[in-house]
This record gives structure tokens, C-alpha cells and sequence, in this order.
């Protein structure tokens, strides 16, 4: 036990500090601090009375608290899908309504496999870019996950890489090529994270709980 918090910096020792000072410092995540409720060295990250501090600065940690489940991520999806849907039929409208139609109607025909195939990758492939490019932003999600106020964070709670979100995005066709099983995932794991989270070592946290 310590009198107040230390921290160490290029392993030199300074403190001690009280709460308030130490909030006041430009603290990094991998800053090792002493707390006086410890008994060793800890990274910033680790110590739960400076969470908010990093969460005001974009950083969110996975908690037991904070890990969003399957219906909040289906909402967020279903908002998402609208929006994406909408942008592209004023673009794509002419070659994929028929397609759609034909869908509906159950009139698709072995002529219109090949288009039916290129249509679906088109649409997997804008959809994971559009996922990817929101969460290498500092919303760290999509339109669909700001509305229901989830983010989605790497390990140490920091935004994605452009090369991690793309990564996680695209391994979203693991999730669903086997029945969905990828995404129902979410439903039983511990860290209710889908298959393309564990690739990609993510998470989708709700913010502010």
C-alpha cells in the first residue's frame, strides 16, 4: 500500500500524486502507475477510476458491464442495412431491381445466376467497406452502432486500424456463410464477440453504461 499514486516514466519514479493530479497528466495507456489500493505495478488502462478518463479521450475497455449483445448489434445491423440498401439503389437501381424482383417473386432463372452472384459480392463487398471506413473513424462505428451508441475497440479499448476493421469486416463472410452460426455466436460466448470479432480480436462495447 502506498499514500498515493506513482507513476513511472523512461523507469524513473515520480509521485506520489493524488487522484486529481494524476488526472490532470497526460497519462498513456501503457503509463505504469502504482495505486495506493495496490500492491504492484499496473498499466493505466488497468485501473478502473481512470476509465473515464481514457473513455473521454475515445479509449473503451471491455468489461463485463459494457459488452453489447445480439439484439443491439441486430438493431444496429437492420439500420445499417437500410441506409447501405437506399445509397446503392440510387446507384446500382437499373441492374439490381430486377434481380430483387425476381427474388421476390422466386422466378430467378440459371441465366441470372451469374448477375445474382456479382450483385451479392458487390453488396458484401460495399457493405464491408462501409462498416470498415466508420470504425477506423473516431466513431469507431457505423451510422447503425452510433444510433444505438456502440463502438468497436481492439483489445487494449483503442479505435481500429483501417487494416483491422477491413479484416474483421471481410471475415464477416465466415460468420455467415455456415447458417448465421458465426453471428449466433455472439448469443453464447463469454465475451459475446462473433467469429469475425475473434479474427480480428475486437469488440462492439455499448458506450456510457
Amino acid at each position: 500500500m502506498t499514500e498515493g499514486y506513482y507513476i513511472s516514466i523512461n523507469e524513473r519514479e515520480e509521485g506520489p500524486y493524488t487522484l486529481e493530479e494524476l488526472l490532470g497528466m497526460h497519462l498513456e495507456l501503457d503509463t505504469m502507475v502504482l495505486s495506493p489500493l495496490g500492491s504492484d505495478w499496473q498499466r493505466a488502462s488497468d485501473l478502473p477510476e481512470l476509465f473515464n478518463y481514457f473513455e473521454a479521450q475515445g479509449f473503451y475497455f471491455p468489461t463485463e458491464d459494457n459488452l453489447a449483445g445480439f439484439w443491439w448489434r441486430l438493431l444496429a445491423y437492420v439500420i445499417d442495412s437500410v441506409i447501405v440498401s437506399n445509397l446503392l439503389s440510387l446507384v446500382t437501381g437499373d441492374i439490381t431491381a430486377p434481380i430483387y424482383k425476381k427474388m421476390l417473386d422466386n422466378t430467378l432463372t440459371k441465366e441470372d445466376m451469374p448477375l445474382f452472384f456479382q450483385v451479392t459480392i458487390m453488396n458484401f463487398l460495399v457493405f464491408a467497406f462501409y462498416n470498415a471506413i466508420f470504425e477506423a473513424t473516431p466513431l469507431q462505428g457505423s451510422p447503425g452502432k452510433k444510433i444505438c451508441r456502440l463502438v468497436v475497440v481492439d483489445t487494449d479499448g483503442r479505435r481500429l486500424s483501417m487494416g483491422r476493421a477491413l479484416v474483421r469486416n471481410l471475415s464477416k463472410f465466415l460468420s455467415q456463410i455456415v447458417f448465421l452460426v458465426g453471428y449466433l455466436a455472439i448469443l453464447w460466448d463469454d465475451h459475446k464477440q462473433a467469429w469475425h470479432d475473434k479474427i480480428a480480436r475486437t469488440y462492439v462495447l455499448v458506450r456510457n453504461r
